[in-house]
């Protein structure tokens, strides 16, 4: 074999093996975010926001698997793909990534599966307490069907978005912006929850689930790149670099305020640094990283703050934190990106005198932000005609946990 021939068997297999850890990182966040969300609800509500983080690696695969993948990287459309590839029709063991030509097909199904996965879940922390698992179930399949698929595909897939020259390296847009965007239509159209007067039942918890989402998200933003180079590493370096700088921010402000340091409000920071950083940890040097980690810590506290003045009942933040932070980082992106760091870059960011770039991402996240909003408010109306979306005062007040699912989280004796 030529030694050419070998370099290249060679690279095809670190790639596809850093690949399947990458997807294996990403897996574990939807666990973690089901351990975030359960700490930070109440104790006869744990089990109600955990099984749906849970159920979607069930729903979600099955989905991704029939026509989900084929939706979203397949055919030529505007807005959504084809179904030439249903049931990975063409898929095999021998099949490579077009995209680059650097990992088996059957790895980027699986990779992007687990993006499709956690993107949906992200929302459930709006609505807390007060959902039927029925209408979950529906709203799961048809969320990502009529909102999540379409932004796949015109981002990532070679749609409309893509063409225009919008980029989005791991998701602000695609996963964020329009979560975050979808949970606050969630919380208008659901409504405030009964009593709202509620602590999380478990800060350790959090605190795990904290853990497992920044340990998981090296894969969801350094695998993005989808090979192991240069911008696989600055990815990564970002990553961590922007979630540290918005911890530290958010602690700093939240204890100025309340003259205590708050764990809570630490593991909060560190989501919104974790969420902003997404959509241009692979095209921004990394003293941007640093300083879009500030800017996170700062803009989303303050979102979160404002979220509470005016009674918006997103009970875990959702959209303070991965709405706001999926929004503030793909303008960033517009502001910073530098073709020096990745050359997928056409025009240069607003910093560098180049202001094309920046109002194409500008405009594509408001439409996007937009459109899940709608969408998802006008979902949630249909659905309930189907099947009732809130659950009667009295299962709320039970909670979730006995009154829908006949299980307690904890023994009644202990906690």
């Amino acid at each position: 074999m030529e030694p050419e021939m070998i370099l290249n068997e060679a690279a095809k297999t670190g790639n596809t093996g850093f690949m399947l850890l990458a997807t294996s990182l990403v897996m574990l966040m939807t666990p973690g975010l089901a351990f975030f969300y359960g700490g930070l609800a109440t104790k006869r509500n744990i089990l109600g926001i955990m099984i749906q983080s849970f159920v979607s690696l069930g729903v979600t695969t099955v989905l991704w698997f029939i026509a989900g993948y084929s939706l979203c990287f397949s055919g030529t459309g505007a807005i959504i793909g084809d179904l030439d590839k249903a049931f990975l029709n063409g898929v095999d063991l021998n099949s490579v990534y077009a995209g680059n030509g650097k990992i088996p097909e059957l790895v980027f199904f699986l990779y992007q599966m687990m993006f499709a996965i956690i993107t949906p879940a992200l929302i459930t922390g709006a609505f807390v307490g007060r959902v039927t698992f029925k209408s979950y179930l529906l709203f799961l399949i048809v969320w990502q069907v009529l909102v999540y698929y379409p932004f796949v595909h015109m981002v990532w897939g070679g749609g409309l978005l893509a063409q225009w020259g919008v980029l989005d390296f791991a998701g602000g847009i695609v996963v964020h912006a329009t979560a975050g965007f979808a949970a606050l239509a969630s919380v208008f159209y659901v409504g405030s929850r009964t009593d709202k007067d509620s602590t999380p039942n478990s800060i350790p918890l959090v605190a795990i689930g904290t853990g497992l989402l920044w340990f998981g998200w090296y894969g969801f933003n350094a695998g993005s790149e989808l090979s192991v180079d240069n911008i696989t590493v600055q990815a990564f370096a970002n990553t961590d670099v922007a979630a540290s700088f918005a911890t530290v921010t958010w602690l700093i402000i939240e204890w100025s305020k309340s003259r205590k340091p708050k764990f809570i409000g630490l593991l909060t920071g560190a989501v919104a640094g974790l969420a902003t950083i997404t959509p241009a940890a692979g095209f921004v040097p990394l003293w941007a990283a640093a300083v879009i980690g500030i800017i996170a810590g700062l803009v989303c506290y303050y979102a979160v703050s404002l979220k509470n003045k005016l009674g918006w009942d997103d009970a875990l933040d959702v959209w303070g934190v991965h709405g706001v932070g999926g929004v503030l980082g793909t303008i960033l992106l517009g502001v910073f990106a530098t073709s020096t760091i990745n050359p997928a870059i056409v025009n240069e960011g607003l910093i560098y005198g180049d202001a094309t770039f920046f109002f194409k991402q500008l405009i594509a996240v408001i439409g996007a932000s937009a459109y899940a909003f709608i969408f998802t408010y006008l979902m949630l109306a249909l659905i309930n005609y189907i099947t009732p979306v809130r659950v009667s005062e009295s299962d709320e007040m039970i909670g979730l946990d006995t009154s829908l699912h006949g299980e307690q989280a904890y023994d009644s004796g202990s906690m």
